[in-house]
């Protein structure tokens, strides 16, 4: 089923003559946007996790202070939708925006441009890394401390030498959400005027009625996502990452920083000014700016509603569509299982304005009683963001030894018990992580909202979409305020949760 929109982009781009599909695949242009989008997701993925990994040992290993205050304030920059974050650094720092605005009494009449591959790179960084940062988060607290005990006692560096290889799973995973969160982002790239492939799909679906180049560009896509699905997979060993013995679990201990207590302290600090104090600044301030014009809120309960049920639908839906995956990723490595692994990340490489027109044409044609309903809506968040839940239970599973589910079968229990019984739970931190992760997600979803939701279904994010759209940005602050608080409940919940459990 997540084959489906690929399916669609074939069938499409099929009807055309084949030599031209080769010739528009292999333009000097076309590789040219190749180029340009695989380095805006390399840079991308790089910066995301030389912030989370270090992030991750702060906020769970050490002696920081405030560690689970800064646990909560360094995951809640994903609750900012690419665009949201793209339009308040754009207002920030652009042409005309506030810090022009502040300097220009200082004498500073110009700074430098925020467009470009400069600002997609740091505004997708931004709101990306704590999709590693979540990931290693969890993984680490699932980690075995005696084995870093032995290395230190062997005079090891254990962090560098054992304690990271045994994440090299859990980074992996996040890594690869980021870089195919970039790949198809469209809000970010568009606000500044970087031209990426989602971008130009978006164009050509909007400027000619032949779709036909539109989907030779996205089937483009779908290779690449191909490729970097691949690539990480040839990554991973069969090393094992779950305890090698049979003691009783503890918790690690904690590291103390010393010296470097306090600069750590100030890194966490300019990392969530950036990433959340300043995006949300500049939305208050248009917030405020609109009401003292008499600008409405333009937020309903309804809106708010719809936000809720959609996320929750899409989210338990992607779990239960996940676990089977991730089952056999990690219990039955093998080129079937790689196989399936990577069909599942299709859809979610695919731009969401993409998956949706897919999903129309189908709905339309083959199954039209599902069309505009919220089993088809619900469809569509399965099918772009799988992948969430599959890294993070796949990279629970690893952490289970086998040997536990055949000391539970030898006593008589069958599969589905073990399962029930002995694996669910052990597996539950990272179920959460997958919950947590795809709500979040679909909770800023635009593209498939707009296109595939009932007649009247209205959502926070189309309401934004909808007001920035026309350039209303004082309307579109009160829904953008309302979306990031709405989302940051559920994830400090969890963050917290999971602390607690130290």
């Amino acid at each position: 089923m997540a084959l489906l929109p690929a399916l669609y982009l074939v069938v499409r781009a099929a009807g055309g003559d084949p030599a031209a599909v080769v010739r528009q695949a292999l333009d000097s242009r076309t590789l040219a946007l190749l180029a340009r989008s695989c380095g805006l997701a390399a840079a991308v993925t790089a910066s995301s996790t030389l912030i989370a990994v270090p992030a991750a040992w702060l906020t769970v290993r050490t002696d920081l202070p405030g560690r689970r205050t800064w646990a909560v304030l360094t995951a809640l920059p994903l609750v900012i939708p690419s665009y949201v974050g793209g339009y308040a650094f754009v207002a920030a720092f652009g042409p005309r925006g506030v810090a022009q605005q502040w300097l220009s009494g200082l004498g500073v009449e110009r700074l430098p441009s925020i467009y470009g591959f400069a600002g997609a790179w740091g505004v997708l960084t931004l709101f990306t890394y704590p999709y590693v940062l979540m990931t290693v988060r969890s993984a680490m607290r699932g980690l075995d401390p005696s084995v870093e005990e032995a290395a230190r006692s062997l005079g090891r560096r254990s962090f560098i030498r054992v304690t990271l290889p045994q994440l090299r799973p859990a980074i992996a995973s996040g890594a690869l959400l980021v870089a195919l969160y970039a790949l198809h982002d469209f809000g970010a790239v568009s606000l500044l005027r970087f031209d990426s492939f989602t971008r130009v799909i978006y164009q050509q679906y909007q400027s000619s009625f032949d779709r036909r180049s539109a989907a030779i560009l996205s089937l483009v896509l779908v290779a690449v996502t191909l490729a970097v699905v691949t690539a990480e997979g040839r990554t991973r060993t069969r090393a094992r990452y779950y305890r090698a013995h049979s003691g009783a679990a503890r918790r690690a201990p904690v590291t103390a920083l010393g010296r470097w207590r306090w600069p750590a302290f100030a890194a966490c600090g300019l990392l969530v000014l950036a990433a959340l104090v300043v995006p949300v600044g500049i939305v208050g301030y248009w917030f405020v700016r609109g009401m003292a014009s008499g600008e409405s809120a333009g937020f309903t309960l309804g809106a708010a509603a719809g936000s809720l049920q959609a996320s929750a639908l899409g989210a338990v839906a992607a779990l239960v569509a996940a676990w089977p995956v991730a089952l056999l990723s990690a219990r039955h490595p093998g080129r079937f299982a790689g196989v399936v692994e990577r069909s599942s990340f299709v859809g979610y490489a695919l731009p969401g304005v993409v998956v949706a027109l897919s999903l129309v044409f189908l709905g339309t044609r083959l199954v039209p009683a599902l069309y505009q309903t919220r089993a088809m809506l619900t469809f569509a968040y399965v099918v772009l963001f799988l992948p969430q839940a599959v890294g993070a239970l796949r990279a629970s599973l690893l952490q289970v030894p086998p040997e536990v589910e055949d000391a539970a079968r030898s006593l008589g229990s069958s599969p589905m018990t073990v399962m029930r019984r002995v694996v669910a739970p052990m597996v539950r931190p990272g179920a959460l992580t997958a919950l947590a992760l795809v709500f979040l997600t679909v909770m800023k979803e635009l593209p498939a909202t707009l296109l595939l939701s009932p007649i009247g279904f209205q959502t926070l994010a189309t309401r934004v979409w909808g007001a920035t759209s026309e350039a209303f940005f004082a309307r579109a602050a009160a829904p953008a305020l309302a979306l990031v608080a709405l989302s940051s409940a559920p994830l400090a919940y969890l963050v917290f949760r999971e602390s607690r459990r130290r």
